[in-house]
């Protein structure tokens, strides 16, 4: 008796870590000593950080709720891989009640989705400074990655002590609004279900080639490999998602702003070099951002800012906080560009 595929057997999870880790490499050479002043100071930013995150947006975490870790490359990456089981579990369930591959086509593809999965992540795994993981059960936690915050405060000249606030600050706002909105997880596990349930197996591939092949001859440039795969359905539940990233990166990037020139002395020659460093460094990164929608990614933070600041101008932060009271105060993605009509339909 064949048993089904799962999110386990179907991609080689240690081999995407494998390849992941080389691909990243160890990131700057640290001293040991070094080493352990990062982090603690990062452990401790991010616990100021918590009060400060408080004091701005009126979000009270939950106590002892989404622990903080410090990691390195490696770290991260079996931290995500962890992460890509939870997403595509319920795609792997849709397609393994098809006709599931099995034996050596089963071990062979599971070793192909592996590297690929891998050489996502050790792309990704060398850029990020920290991220929350809302797919670690039970609350979440959040992922500092202490090499890659060296290595940017020393690309950009910036004070260290400074600079590890601010990432602090940014990511720790992110820890704050997925406890002190506790439903958030919920609803964006449902949302990764219904996109599952829009996938047919039989046209996956074909139709998936058919619109990579329409965009290019239809001369469309510029949109990420997802923006093009994806069917009108799945476009309506992305942009319900692309609402909500928005909302929340740009929430984080306001907070940093605003709490930042209280604490940190430097933060305006932090912030004006890291938008340039945004933008991506030469032109092989620059296309694997636009290919892998980090472009988008960084939309996200600039009209998710725009979006918080305006609503906050116009009614203050404590009726903006009605935008977590459901997920039917969250913004659409038309929203998030016309915040004037957020404010009509929830306030």
């Amino acid at each position: 008796m064949t048993t089904n595929p799962t999110a386990e057997s179907m991609v080689d999870w240690d081999f995407a870590v494998s390849v992941g880790t080389k691909i990243a490499g160890d990131g700057p050479e640290v001293g040991r000593d070094e080493a352990d002043e990062v982090v603690e100071e990062l452990r401790a930013g991010a616990g100021r950080s918590t009060g400060l995150v408080r004091e701005f947006t009126g979000l009270v975490a939950a106590h002892h709720n989404a622990p903080v870790l410090v990691v390195d490359r490696p770290g991260w990456i079996r931290a995500n891989a962890d992460g890509f089981k939870v997403v595509i579990g319920p795609l792997v369930d849709k397609l393994s009640s098809k006709k599931p591959p099995t034996g050596l086509a089963l071990k062979v593809g599971s070793r192909i989705t592996g590297a690929e999965i891998g050489g996502l992540l050790g792309f990704m795994g060398s850029k990020v400074l920290g991220q929350f993981d809302p797919f670690y059960e039970p609350d979440g936690r959040l992922l500092l990655v202490a090499p890659n915050i060296v290595h940017v405060e020393r690309e950009i000249n910036a004070d260290p002590h400074d600079f590890r606030l601010w990432v602090c600050l940014h990511e720790e706002t992110h820890r704050v609004q997925f406890t002190a909105v506790p439903w958030m997880r919920g609803h964006l596990f449902s949302e990764i279900e219904a996109l599952a349930r829009t996938v047919e197996p039989t046209k996956l591939l074909d139709d998936g080639l058919k619109r990579v092949t329409d965009a290019l001859k239809d001369g469309v440039r510029g949109g990420s490999l997802m923006d093009i795969m994806s069917s009108p359905e799945q476009k309506q539940i992305l942009d319900r998602v692309t609402g909500v990233m928005s909302l929340l990166e740009g929430h984080a990037d306001v907070v940093m702003d605003g709490v930042g020139p209280s604490v940190i002395p430097s933060v305006e020659k932090i912030r004006g070099a890291f938008n340039e460093r945004r933008k991506g460094i030469g032109t092989l990164d620059r296309v694997l951002r636009r290919l892998l929608g980090l472009d988008a990614k960084m939309a996200q933070y600039r009209d998710g800012a725009a979006f918080v600041r305006a609503v906050v101008d116009k009614v203050g932060m404590d009726d903006f906080n009605a935008v977590w009271a459901g997920p039917e105060n969250l913004p659409s993605k038309d929203e998030i560009a016309d915040p004037a009509a957020w404010v009509a339909r929830v306030l």
